[in-house]
């Protein structure tokens, strides 16, 4: 995570962007501490990057790039603190405002002695905010912010499967703002997001999803966090919420409206150091 000390909505690149709309420092703050706090009460350690002021979305952690932890890092433990031997993708962002970030966080990997490897140079990718593990698989999406050729590309890099995604409404422009993976069977889906064929591809790989609705997709709730059988939310529709509980999870409403100016959820504040892609 990345402190919101230079945080703000300085540019616009989204639909939720509007530069007149002014941030609460103090707010955001607040919300971010609280976040990190709900994370923490899941069991999760918490990692944290030192906010550059020129580059005010890099409380944006989940768009660093991709992650594959190194085989001895156990989940819930600090990847990052020293684990060493860990791959780190980083993304290439198509905005300029946010191509200054890949050094920022580039820096920070290799220093913690994760190998790097990049994109080339012509492919757009945005990191775990477009492309979520689940199944042995990597959903990616493409079009407003990734291109639909890092698919391919990002099979080589990682070694692992790739299924590619067309998002489809401007305001979804992510693919985790449409999908949530909770266990190996379960995942928090927002078929708004996705052609008829992405959702096909999703009903293929998620034998147990949670199709939210429209309203429930646009408050980001698949925008989640899953630490164990800890769901961290920005919110929680009641039926959401009693669906989830059914399954056995412990939900927990982390409010984080001063980003949502930005676009950005629980899950877009968060990049996950422990994740497992399988054999390399």
């Amino acid at each position: 995570m990345c402190p919101p000390l230079h945080f703000g909505v300085l540019y616009e690149i989204n639909p939720w962007m509007h530069r007149e709309v002014a941030v609460d420092i103090e707010g955001a703050a607040a919300q971010w501490e609280a976040l990190a706090a709900n994370l923490r009460g899941a069991g999760a350690v918490v990692e944290t990057i030192e906010p550059q002021p020129h580059v005010p979305d890099l409380v944006f952690t989940a768009n660093a790039g991709l992650v594959r932890a190194a085989p001895a890092t156990a989940p819930g433990t600090a990847a990052g603190a020293g684990a060493g031997a860990g791959q780190f993708v980083p993304s290439h962002f198509r905005y300029p405002q946010r191509q200054p970030e890949t050094e920022v966080f580039t820096a920070w990997f290799a220093a913690r002695g994760w190998r790097v490897d990049h994109l080339p140079v012509e492919v757009d990718h945005e990191g775990a905010g477009d492309a979520l593990p689940f199944g042995g698989t990597l959903l990616s999406g493409y079009r407003p912010r990734s291109d639909a050729s890092a698919g391919p590309v990002l099979s080589r890099l990682l070694g692992t499967a790739v299924r590619s995604v067309e998002l489809v409404d401007e305001r979804l422009y992510h693919v985790d703002l449409t999908f949530c993976p909770l266990d190996d069977r379960r995942a928090i889906c927002a078929p708004l997001g996705w052609d008829r064929y992405g959702r096909r591809v999703v009903e293929e790989l998620v034998p147990e999803p949670l199709w939210l609705e429209d309203d429930e997709a646009m408050a980001f709730c698949a925008n989640s966090v899953v630490v164990g059988t800890n769901v961290v939310m920005p919110s929680v529709p009641t039926r959401v919420g009693r669906r989830l509980e059914g399954w056995g999870f412990d939900v927990v409403e982390s409010p984080v409206g001063e980003f949502l100016k930005a676009g950005g959820g629980c899950r877009c504040l968060t990049l996950a150091l422990d994740v497992d892609l399988g054999p390399a």
